[in-house]
Parts: C-alpha cells; structure tokens; sequence
C-alpha cells in the first residue's frame, strides 16, 4: 500500500485543507504516515503571509526531500501560489499546485511517476471564480471541526499578500455548508468552527444569500448542532441581521474573534482597513448588547511603518477601552510585494519589539480580569486530549463555549469531545482550573431535555 506524509504550515484554513487532501489520498488507497517517517509522497501545505513563511515552507521542503529522497514530492498551499518558479527551482521538487485544483494531485503523482518529468500545477488565481468543493467528513483531531465556507478576499489590506495567493472572494454553496455540518456532527463533533480566508464575507459574491443566512440555515437545520464557532468576523461585516442572529441563536459560541490590526485611525487608513476606533467600537458595543460577557478576542500589529509612540499609545488605550479577553500580537513584517512594505518611515525593529512586549502584558491582563468574572461558576467544557505531563496525570483541558481554557481532574474513561460540567475554582491566564461535576449529554438527549437539565442543576 502505498503511503503519503504532511506538514502543514500557517492558518485554520490550511490545516482544513491538509485534512481534504489526506480524504483523496485515503479514498485512493493511501496510508497516511507521520511526516518524520518514510513515505512514498510527500505534501508540504505551504504559508506565504509573511517572507519568514516562505522560508520556513522552504525548510520543510528540503526536509521532506532528506527524509526520502526517493519519494514524490508535492507543494501546494499559497507559496506555491505565489512562488512557484521558486517552489520549482528546488532540487528534488516533483509537483506544484497552488491553491486550487487540490483534486487533481493524485493524476499528477501518476504523470509524474510516468513520465519522471516536474510538474507545474499552478493557475492563475485571480481567475477562479467558483469556490473549490473539499469535503472533510472527519478530523484527525476528535474534538472540533473546521467547516471551510469560503475562499479569498477582496479587501487587499496594504500589509497583506493574501489576495494574490488566494483570489477574489468566493463563497461555498449553502447546501454543501450544510451537509457538511450535518456529516459532522453524525461523526461525533459537538463543535463546529466556521472558517474561511475571510470567513463573514460569506454571500458578498450571492445575490440573495449572506452570512446571517447561512448561520440561521445551519442552527434551523443541522440536527444535534451543540456549538457554533465563528473562527473570524470583520467589523465592517458586523451587520444588524448578523447580529440578530447571533442575538436568537442557541448555539453560536459566546467568542468572537474580531481583527483590529490598529486602535489609531491614522494607522488604520494607511493600513487600508474599512473602519474607524468608532465604527469598531460602536460594533462591539451592539453585539454586548446581543451577546453578554462575550470573549472578545483580536489581531493587533505592532510598528506599521510611519506609526509615533502617539498613534502606538492610542491603539493601547482603544485595547484597554475595549476590554478584549485576548490578543494576539504581531510586530509589523515587511512583506515583499506589497504596498506598505515600500512606504516611509519604517519603524525600528528595537521599538517594534518594545512595544510588542506592552501589548502582550496588557493582554494577559485584560485575559485575567475576563477570566476572573467566572471564579466559582458552573461552566460547560468540552474535554480535549488528557495532559499527558507526569504531574498533570488524570487532568483534561479542553475550552468554554467563551474560549476559557480549563483543566480539571477526571480519572476514569475517555470523555474526549463530550459536553461536560466544571466549576471553575480558580481563574488566571492562559489556563484556568476547574472540578468536574458531570458529563451533560448522553447521545439520546435531546435539545429540551438539554435545557431543562440546564435549568433544573
């Protein structure tokens, strides 16, 4: 049996896309190995959002080739898109195909064990036009789904190479949304993570079709849905009917990733992102209102180029303002290609660094003070793999619907993937702990008699 090894590097979306490809290699026979070992192929699912992605994509290309110098080496992901004269120039690099036409890898590899000739996969994104079909019926990891609904983006940010390696905005016909969910949630996810490359533009390219839409369709309609994460959503897409759906919903998770990049405007416009601190904070204060004590994560980067101590301090205090649960942090990268790679008055690496440094202690400030709201309450985890350190023995850890990260003792059998009951007794960052009370839904349950149990405790 012929056999096939991955290494996916960069975002959700990729890993999901990793996971498609291994669904078209064990369909045709393949067994899946660990990267480390030797395969007969090799698939190196490629990042290219940064110029240290490439590098890095580069090294684990090489890797591969050490591993097995025999075996069939495929790129793919978006270094292969953007880069593929590069990807090629490679010694012992076999196949590239960029970001679309994943299913065509299988043909390749048996063009290319033919005819022993390189293969360039690679088409011109900004052609596609129809959202690429990938089916995942199941992960590798037991316990949440990635639901891919859409592809590209049309916002083209100055620090962002995303557009050129993905295309134009398309999205994922509704009823393969939704007989995706539904296989999944008849594998056993309670969780479903929406995602995509610019996830809530879902429906921008359909005429009478949104993104509100498709969240009410999935809770009306997939059977035995527990939970429904929203992976990200643009504030300039935090529309009234989205947040009247989130408002009624009974499933969509109580955590919201929403990027800021900036708290200053002047930043933001040079960044070419589509709001004010204004327009953000106007959003966030309508979906409180719709969706209490939600976890409010975000995306912030630090020292794009022309940005003062005034404009850093600015985003600081809008952070503060706004009471974000966690952040992640990012000094600014110059990224050949694009617009503010090229523009005046970068920013010192040394004040970079510096003002990363504040951004992330203010973070694990704002995650602690979030977190302590929950000291003593009853919350509803759902078990990840146990902690395998030697003093963590007999502990799990798995997330609150508002992404709390909690640990707590549990001896007996496997409850990965359950919906379970904790009480949290001690809050703090990143790791809360918490005692287990009880596993909450035994498969006949159903949706009223969850309620109920709910009300009744």
């Amino acid at each position: 049996m012929p056999s096939v090894a991955f290494h996916t590097l960069g975002c959700k979306v990729n890993h999901y896309e990793t996971e498609s490809i291994w669904q078209l290699f064990k369909t045709g026979g393949y067994e899946r190995k660990p990267f480390e070992k030797h395969a007969d192929v090799y698939i190196i699912n490629t990042c290219t959002v940064t110029n240290t992605s490439d590098q890095k994509s580069r090294q684990i290309i090489r890797r591969a080739i050490r591993n097995n110098p025999e075996a069939v080496i495929c790129v793919t992901g978006c270094y292969a898109q953007t880069s593929p004269a590069e990807v090629m120039s490679i010694p012992g690099v076999d196949i590239v195909v960029g970001t679309r036409d994943r299913g065509k890898l299988l043909g390749f590899i048996k063009q290319f064990q033919r005819e022993r000739e390189p293969i360039n996969g690679v088409s011109d994104i900004m052609k596609a036009k129809v959202y690429e079909e990938l089916d995942v019926p199941e992960f590798t990891d037991r316990t949440r789904a990635s639901l891919k609904i859409q592809e590209g983006c049309n916002n083209f940010c100055t620090f962002c190479v995303i557009p050129w390696a993905r295309g134009l905005l398309r999205s994922r016909q509704p009823d393969a949304v939704i007989r995706q969910a539904q296989q999944l949630v008849h594998a056993g996810y309670k969780e479903i993570v929406l995602t995509g490359i610019h996830t809530a533009g879902y429906g921008e390219d359909m005429t009478d079709y949104n993104f509100a839409a498709l969240l009410r369709d999935l809770e009306a309609k997939v059977v035995g849905l527990k939970r429904l994460r929203i992976s990200s959503i643009e504030a300039s897409q935090i529309s009234d009917e989205v947040i009247d759906v989130v408002n009624h919903s009974k499933v969509i998770a109580r955590h919201l990733h929403i990027p800021l990049q900036a708290g200053s405007d002047g930043v933001l416009e040079r960044m070419h992102r589509k709001y004010t601190t204004a327009f953000f904070a106007e959003k966030i204060e309508a979906l409180r209102a719709a969706l209490p004590d939600f976890a409010l994560t975000s995306d912030v980067i630090v020292g794009f180029p022309g940005e003062t101590e005034e404009e850093f301090q600015e985003t600081y205090d809008f952070i503060e303002k706004m009471r974000f649960s966690e952040l992640h942090v990012f000094p600014y990268s110059q990224r050949t290609g694009t617009p503010a790679a090229t523009m005046p008055d970068q920013v010192d690496e040394a004040i970079k660094h510096e003002r990363v440094a504040r951004l992330i202690a203010l973070s694990e400030r704002l995650s602690k003070e979030y977190a302590a709201h929950y000291q003593d309450q009853v919350v509803v985890v759902i078990p990840e793999e146990p902690m395998n350190h030697h003093e963590e023995d007999g502990y799990y850890v798995g997330f609150t619907d508002n992404y709390l990260k909690v640990k707590f003792q549990y001896p007996s059998h496997d409850i990965v993937g359950q919906l379970v009951r904790v009480k949290l007794t001690q809050t703090g960052f990143p790791i809360n702990e918490g005692l287990f009370l009880r596993v909450l839904d035994p498969v006949d349950l159903t949706e009223d008699r969850v309620q109920a149990i709910e009300v009744g405790d």
